[in-house]
């Protein structure tokens, strides 16, 4: 694990220090880390919804879409029909 070194002003560092003593972190190293994951997965969601809104529409999604779903999902597998 590689190592990186900040400097914080008096305030974020006293912000950081409460978060990880009210939250449950072991250390100030922790609580950073839960951030980058979370910005990281931000950012990959974001990537998904506009990959999702640049894309073609599809089919109403309703009521009978999912009987047919239901349909396949209980035939046998050996008689289950390629999508």
């Amino acid at each position: 694990m590689s190592t990186m070194n900040i400097s914080l002003p008096d305030s974020l560092k006293t912000f950081v220090d409460s978060q990880v003593s009210q939250r449950g972190y072991g250390t100030s190293s922790e609580y950073v880390r839960e951030l980058i994951r979370r910005d990281q997965d931000k950012q990959q969601l974001r990537s998904l919804l506009l990959a999702g809104a640049e894309s073609e529409p599809t089919p109403a999604v309703d009521a009978g879409y999912f009987e047919v779903l239901r349909k396949r999902v209980l035939q046998p597998a050996g008689k289950r029909k390629k999508a």
